[in-house]
């Protein structure tokens, strides 16, 4: 059977261009958020026609949810190579989390708001946090199995630590703290590990 959209796929210098555009349009947002932005403020700032724009995307909102579930893939496969270059259980829990604040640095104020305000944006992060939440909790047992953590009830923590992420993603964190995501993260680093270390 013949793919019809892998038909009219762009092959060459166009797809390289488009994918070029995609990460300056992901980019764009990570640093300046998306919800003000129109099609055509897009489309000048990106030096492109709206057309262009529209064979990304059929429309605005359908861009702003390819562009973050982009920054999620892009920073997850980032996290989990950190991950993997740790093997000693304090490392690999320190390593991921930190791992998290760095990819989440980037992005501004601005673009995390957006997001917790931009149901199709918020469900991604939201997913995203969850999953976060899942590999921690992990990443505990493992190392109270080993030994390297202190015994503790692992469910609570995980519960603890994933109701903290939330309250990250879902921009809580910033209003009560003035802590930026990134920063929250790194926190709660800090505060894992000086808690689980025996």
């Amino acid at each position: 059977m013949i793919d019809s959209a892998a038909e009219n796929r762009p092959t060459g210098r166009g797809a390289a261009r488009r994918s070029a555009l995609f990460e300056e349009l992901v980019a764009l947002f990570v640093a300046e958020g998306f919800a003000h932005f129109t099609l055509d403020d897009l489309a000048a700032r990106l030096h492109c026609s709206k057309r262009t724009l529209y064979g990304l995307a059929g429309s605005k909102e359908q861009l702003v949810r390819a562009a973050v579930v982009h920054f999620f893939r892009e920073a997850t496969a980032r996290v989990g190579a950190a991950l993997a270059a740790e093997t000693d259980p304090a490392a690999r829990l320190a390593a991921y989390l930190r791992a998290v604040s760095a990819e989440l640095a980037p992005g501004s104020p601005r673009f995390f708001d957006d997001l917790a305000a931009f149901e199709p944006a918020a469900e991604v992060y939201g997913r995203n946090t969850r999953a976060a939440a899942r590999q921690i909790q992990l990443l505990i047992d493992d190392g109270v199995a080993a030994g390297a953590f202190r015994e503790t009830h692992v469910a609570f923590a995980a519960d603890v630590i994933s109701s903290v992420m939330v309250r990250i993603q879902q921009r809580q964190v910033a209003e009560a703290t003035g802590l930026a995501d990134a920063e929250a993260y790194g926190h709660l680093a800090e505060l894992l590990l000086h808690g689980l270390l025996r």
